[in-house]
């Protein structure tokens, strides 16, 4: 029985990162400029679909694809930010809700395009060591797993850096502590809206190379990995980059150890269960100052 608990929080603790890393950019957004962008797990689902492509087509691994995706998801973001979200945000006083039904439009348009182009079905990222495991200590480790979560801990580890370290973060911080107090400090919001933007959709496009290579993707999955990422980004605090880290792997480990004592359909229960107790002791969640 010891060794089946370690065994769930191991495995538990390298998928919560995974889960973490598809957080944070979402966290990111809503906490910088008060938009809720449902459409943001399914950029990690078109990132995964990319790798697929490159890998069946030219034979490279989905975790160096990122050498290319990482760039060209930060463009992506960026685009959105100018040509979307900014035309949207002169339209509305309630940017939240109106960036709800817009982004949820443009899930819904990359949903089509993507069950159009590869088919509606799910697909997996098979590698050299999909289905391979390292045994440490009699507890086994899955590669895919592992590799899933050094992409997050690096990745949120990068953001970190950027965020606490360098001038452009700061300015990030800045604007989602305190909006009109940074713009009259002479922060240029544009642009640090434009670059929370590209930072947030690249680490998507980390997320759904880290997620492809655990589980099976398709086009409407994006709906699924949605409600985990609202989950966890509300029980670590909105903004909060390392409450999102905590949450993620909080989650990873109540899913992986729930399905000890309850059947696995029910672990949503659990996890509902999680996302309740949090909001009666940290209604502003777990890191949320």
């Amino acid at each position: 029985m010891l060794l089946e608990v370690v065994q769930a929080v191991v495995t538990g603790l390298l998928v919560g990162f995974t889960f973490a890393v598809l957080a944070v950019g979402f966290s990111l957004i809503w906490g910088t400029t008060g938009v809720v962008n449902i459409a943001h797990p399914a950029f990690a689902v078109l990132a995964a679909f990319l790798a697929l492509l490159a890998s069946r087509r030219w034979g490279i691994d989905p975790i160096a694809t990122l050498v290319g995706l990482v760039p060209l998801f930060f463009a992506l973001g960026v685009v959105l930010h100018e040509a979307l979200i900014k035309v949207a945000a002169k339209r509305t006083r309630e940017l939240g809700l109106a960036s709800m039904i817009f982004t949820f439009g443009l899930a819904s348009f990359m949903e089509n395009g993507m069950a159009y182009v590869w088919g509606p079905g799910p697909r997996v990222l098979n590698t050299a060591y999909t289905g391979t495991a390292a045994q440490v200590l009699g507890v086994s480790v899955p590669l895919p797993h592992l590799y899933g979560a050094l992409l997050g801990v690096a990745t949120i580890g990068v953001l970190y850096g950027f965020l606490y370290h360098t001038f452009p973060g700061k300015a990030v911080r800045a604007v989602w502590q305190q909006r009109d107090g940074a713009a009259l400090c002479g922060i240029p919001l544009h642009r640090v809206t434009a670059l929370a933007y590209g930072l947030s959709i690249a680490s998507a496009a980390v997320a759904g190379v880290a997620m492809g290579l655990i589980y099976s993707f398709y086009p409407a999955g994006y709906m699924v990995w949605l409600i985990n990422v609202f989950l966890i980004v509300i029980v670590g605090g909105v903004g909060s980059l390392l409450g999102a880290a905590a949450a993620g792997l909080l989650v990873g480990l109540v899913s992986s150890l729930s399905v000890l004592v309850i059947p696995f359909v029910w672990t949503n229960l659990a996890l509902f269960a999680l996302l309740i107790l949090v909001l009666l002791i940290r209604p502003s969640g777990l890191l949320k100052r």
